[in-house]
């Protein structure tokens, strides 16, 4: 396979694995997902005779996938190995890798290169609420989860929310032609029925659901026992979004990192944290400090600025007191303003408007 290809396989599969749209791909009119993965070879026929995959599509089949260089359609790939069994490892023309592993025992394991992790079991899902609620009141992040070279799964199952995930983002087609978004995702019928009837399906499931997401884990852990989770647990897609920013600084080779509203601040609240105004807005920028600066996180566009400690602690008090008015009661009201001022020119607004603007 040539480089070109290689290259969007792997996005392709990260896409898939994490339930996150390729970006750009949602702005654009596509049929049929973007990634389709296989259990088993015996129903490519049927999905590449359906409109479950379309022209722009990345479909991967078990074994080896057959030529067809002068056929338009979507780009099949052959895989070695399994997306679904947790300690399995998949591989691409032997140039690929990834492992996937299941939530409860990946702090035990080693990681060796690019993995995911997986929720497979409730098992799974009480083992990732603990981290999450270690993170929140200590601000400690387990190790595991931070690795440059993880990723975990199905975060719109755990309470990242709908956006990018879908039928338009990714489907699987188990061992009996079972058709969902993931291996342990429920039921959105069979290859035979189409992609508008998975997407009714998966619209379906959600509108349901008191939380979004209902679809990717629906298959392994009670909807009542993950909606009352996340009820109980209004911050854990800000929590997700600290663990992509911790991932992001891990991977420049950063040590030592804090994140603000996770145990700790890095200046004196303002404010009581009932009133913090970034508790729970997973869309609000993200303050996080080192020994040596700090860093603004922008979650949606996936930028990250580094500033010095004392612009940090600025833009903390924005964050944390929501406006400039009220922020100006505890710091110099023209600092902040420059602050603001800043990072609206970049994007990135430090309030809860919506941030604009794509990543880099």
């Amino acid at each position: 396979m040539d480089q070109n290809r290689m290259s969007a396989t792997r996005r392709h599969l990260m896409s898939w694995g994490v339930g996150r749209a390729l970006p750009g791909r949602a702005a654009e009119r596509h049929t049929g997902a973007a990634t389709v993965v296989l259990e088993d070879p015996r129903h490519l026929t049927a999905v590449l005779g359906s409109d479950l995959a379309g022209p722009h599509s990345v479909v991967l089949t078990p074994g080896t996938a057959p030529e067809h260089p002068d056929v338009p359609g979507p780009l099949v790939v052959g895989y070695q190995g399994s997306l679904s069994e947790p300690g399995g490892d998949l591989s691409v023309d032997d140039s690929f890798f990834l492992q996937t592993q299941d939530y409860a025992t990946s702090a035990y394991m080693s990681v060796i290169g690019a993995t995911l992790v997986r929720v497979t079991e409730e098992a799974d899902f009480e083992a990732f609420l603990a981290d999450a609620d270690r993170a929140r009141a200590e601000g400690e992040f387990a190790a595991f989860v931070t690795d440059p070279a993880v990723q975990l799964a199905d975060v719109c199952a755990l309470g990242a929310g709908p956006a990018g995930d879908g039928p338009a983002t990714r489907l699987y087609v188990g061992q009996e032609g079972e058709l969902s978004t993931s291996p342990w995702g429920g039921r959105l019928g069979g290859p035979g029925d189409g992609f508008a009837s998975a997407v009714a399906a998966w619209n379906r499931a959600d509108t349901d659901a008191a939380h979004p997401g209902a679809v990717a884990l629906g298959g392994t852990v009670p909807e009542g026992v993950r909606s009352a989770a996340l009820t109980e647990r209004p911050w854990l897609g800000r929590y997700l979004a600290a663990l992509d920013a911790v991932r992001e600084l891990r991977a420049r080779g950063l040590d030592g990192i804090r994140v603000s509203g996770f145990g700790e601040r890095l200046a004196p609240a303002p404010a009581g944290p009932s009133a913090a105004a970034d508790t729970d807005d997973a869309g609000l920028p993200l303050l996080l400090w080192t020994d040596e600066a700090a860093y603004v996180h922008a979650p949606g566009a996936g930028r990250t600025f580094r500033v010095g400690r004392q612009a940090g602690e600025l833009v903390e008090t924005l964050l944390v007191c929501g406006s400039l008015d009220a922020a100006a009661e505890h710091a110099d009201r023209d600092r902040l303003g420059e602050v603001e001022a800043f990072f609206a020119g970049a994007g990135v607004p430090l309030r809860s408007t919506g941030l604009l603007g794509a990543g880099t």
